[in-house]
C-alpha cells in the first residue's frame, strides 16, 4: 500500500486550461463546432454518450495494474471495477425494459465486478468488451421506443426515467473514475 507521502504528482495533458484533462480542441466530448441536439431524445442520448467517453478518457493510458488498482482504501473500486459494474448495469437495465426471463449475471454474484478486477490484460480486455457489447445492446432495445412516455418491462418503468437514470449513474460514477485516476497516476480530471 502506498503512503500518503509517495502521492502522484498532479499533470494534465492540457496547454490551454492546466486544471483540464484535455484542451477544448482535442476533447472528443465537444461536438467540434457542430449543432447541439434538438430535442430531448438527442439530448439524453448525446449526454449519456458523453460520460460514456469521459469512463473511456480516464481510463486511457493506464496498464492492466494501474486500471485494476484500488487506489482509495479501503474503497474496492478501481477504474477496471467501474467498467466491469456499468457493463453489469447496462445489462441488468436490458432486464427492467423486458418482460422476459431475466438475462443472467456477466460477472456472478454481488461485487463480482469489483472483486473480479484483476491485473490481467485479458481482464481488461474482456472488460471493455463486455461493456461494449452491453451498451451496443441496451441503445439497439431502446432505439426502438420512441415516446420517452412510453412504460415497458414487467414494472413498467418509463423510457425517459431510464435515460435520465443512465446519465446519473455514469455520471456518478466519472466522478469516481476523476479521484481514481488522480489516485493512480496524478492525472486530474475536468
Amino acid at each position: 500500500m502506498r503512503s500518503m507521502s509517495d502521492e502522484p504528482v498532479r499533470w494534465t495533458t492540457a496547454t490551454v486550461y492546466p486544471d483540464m484533462w484535455a484542451d477544448p480542441d482535442d476533447d472528443p466530448r465537444n461536438n467540434n463546432g457542430g449543432d447541439a441536439p434538438e430535442g430531448e431524445p438527442a439530448t439524453l442520448r448525446d449526454s449519456l454518450r458523453d460520460y460514456r467517453l469521459t469512463l473511456r478518457m480516464k481510463c486511457e493510458g493506464l496498464d492492466a495494474e494501474q486500471l485494476a488498482r484500488r487506489s482509495v482504501p479501503p474503497s474496492t473500486m478501481s477504474l477496471l471495477g467501474l467498467v466491469r459494474h456499468l457493463a453489469e448495469v447496462e445489462r441488468d437495465w436490458r432486464n427492467w425494459i423486458s418482460d422476459g426471463e431475466p438475462l443472467s449475471k456477466l460477472y456472478g454474484v454481488k461485487d463480482a465486478d469489483f472483486h473480479g478486477a484483476v491485473a490481467e490484460q485479458a481482464v481488461v480486455e474482456a472488460a471493455f468488451a463486455d461493456l461494449e457489447r452491453e451498451q451496443a445492446a441496451l441503445d439497439a432495445e431502446l432505439a426502438e421506443h420512441t415516446d420517452l412516455g412510453a412504460r415497458v418491462g414487467k414494472d413498467g418503468i418509463a423510457i425517459r426515467e431510464l435515460m435520465v437514470h443512465r446519465i446519473d449513474e455514469y455520471a456518478r460514477h466519472c466522478g469516481h473514475a476523476d479521484l481514481l485516476r488522480e489516485c493512480v497516476d496524478g492525472r486530474v480530471g475536468q
